[in-house]
């Protein structure tokens, strides 16, 4: 994501425009997921798949770009930003912009696996949820973090209502929990990501590392960043939650 600094929490910089927008949380993170009141596992019994919950459903098939669009549109006789090869999604990183979903998601869970090419360097991008409004640089979301070093961070584009831990909350920043965790350049990461009503989990590789409250609960489109860096992702889908 494109830095802005900040002076003074609940007031940012949006992507060239000034916004004011307060970013509050009054608890610490908490892997609190579980649902109260579970039944225990029953030791002699083989537990059932519940043929009642949603199913995982690919948002790229590896083949085509099918059920996305591209803004800024590419030009038929420039280089592809966005492109695909043996199941994997490209982007080069130029022009800025994104890929996104044409339908919209509310509440779900999403995983994708993404890397950066050792030999290009790491990069910067970052996964946007519930996009709304006119395409353009940025849409009002949330960006989960994929720069770098960073992934887990939480941005706040165009005002998005939410609340975020304030002790690691910096204007429209929310700095992840713990250092990170990422793997070394060209090796695949995993991006688990719940957005259910209010609340925002990001997991990477298998670690909770942020969570927001109180997130607007409106359908939106889902994003992929293109921000300068060559990244790669495959393996993206998700589960619709009631």
């Amino acid at each position: 994501m494109i830095r802005s600094r900040v002076g003074v929490v609940g007031m940012m910089l949006g992507c060239g425009t000034g916004v004011a927008v307060a970013i509050m949380f009054a608890g610490g993170i908490r892997d609190d997921t579980a649902k109260q009141g579970s039944a225990p596992a029953q030791k002699d019994s083989q537990v059932q798949p519940d043929a009642s919950q949603p199913k995982w459903t690919a948002l790229f098939n590896g083949q085509n770009l099918d059920g996305w669009t591209i803004f800024p549109a590419q030009s038929s006789d420039a280089p592809k930003v966005w492109s695909f090869r043996d199941g994997v999604l490209i982007c080069g990183g130029s022009p800025v912009g994104y890929i996104r979903t044409i339908k919209d998601f509310t509440n779900f869970e999403l995983e994708l696996e993404w890397r950066f090419d050792p030999k290009l360097g790491a990069g910067n991008s970052g996964v946007l949820l519930r996009v709304v409004g006119p395409d353009q640089v940025w849409p009002k979301s949330i960006e989960a973090q994929l720069e770098s070093r960073s992934a887990g961070d939480i941005w706040n584009i165009g005002e998005f209502p939410m609340r975020a831990e304030p002790s690691r909350t910096d204007g429209r920043h929310t700095t992840k929990v713990s250092p990170t965790n990422e793997k070394p350049l060209g090796e695949w990461n995993n991006y688990a990501i719940l957005l259910d009503h209010g609340r925002l989990e990001l997991r990477v590789n298998g670690e909770l590392q942020n969570v927001a409250q109180d997130c607007e609960v409106v359908a939106g489109k889902i994003g992929l960043q293109s921000e300068v860096a060559h990244i790669e992702f495959r393996n993206i889908r998700i589960r619709a939650l009631p």
